[in-house]
């Protein structure tokens, strides 16, 4: 299976409906998901998914910043031993003025760049999937329900037995 072309391309087809139950959620979640999906009126795609893989997140009660961590390239040191310190996840570096696009977006696995130099955040959030799906790693508590529609939603993979969450959230889409 094409992991890149099939994951982008999911997250689009998927993105209208993600977008309607986010709209629809209510409380505090709600209030958190209104303020990630207020960048989507630039009209980029790259920025759309990267905001549905936040609020993705979000709905599932779970801090985006476990996935992406963003960082203002200050002070190399620094930002290597933030990176070093880290698990698992996306690593976001931009120049001093945040609202420029990144100088680099890359992907970290037990303090260690595996990846580097990648386009946007939505394909590092899609190659760290397929590391962590291919090398058959554990997706880490706080990010599990993420993967999980990662897996079962977006890519379609061994969707038999859905958690509770997940579920809810595939119900909700299909409305």
């Amino acid at each position: 299976m094409p992991l890149q072309s099939r994951f982008l391309s999911q997250i689009d087809v998927l993105s209208d409906k993600f977008i309607k139950v986010f709209k629809e959620r209510g409380g505090q979640i709600g209030r958190r998901l209104q303020n990630i999906l207020e960048p989507m009126a630039q009209d980029d795609v790259d920025l759309v998914r990267e905001c549905i893989i936040k609020g993705l997140c979000v709905y599932l009660n779970e801090d985006p910043s476990n996935l992406m961590t963003e960082h203002v390239a200050t002070d190399e040191g620094v930002i290597q031993q933030s990176i070093e310190e880290t698990t698992m996840g996306i690593y976001i570096i931009k120049s001093r003025d945040a609202s420029d696009s990144p100088e680099d977006i890359g992907i970290v696995l037990e303090g260690q760049r595996v990846l580097q130099d990648l386009d946007n955040c939505a394909l590092a959030a899609a190659m760290l999937f397929g590391l962590m799906y291919t090398l058959n790693l554990t997706y880490p508590p706080e990010l599990m329900y993420t993967f999980e529609v990662f897996q079962k939603l977006v890519m379609e993979l061994e969707g038999n037995s859905l958690s509770k969450k997940a579920l809810v959230l595939k119900n909700r889409l299909y409305e």
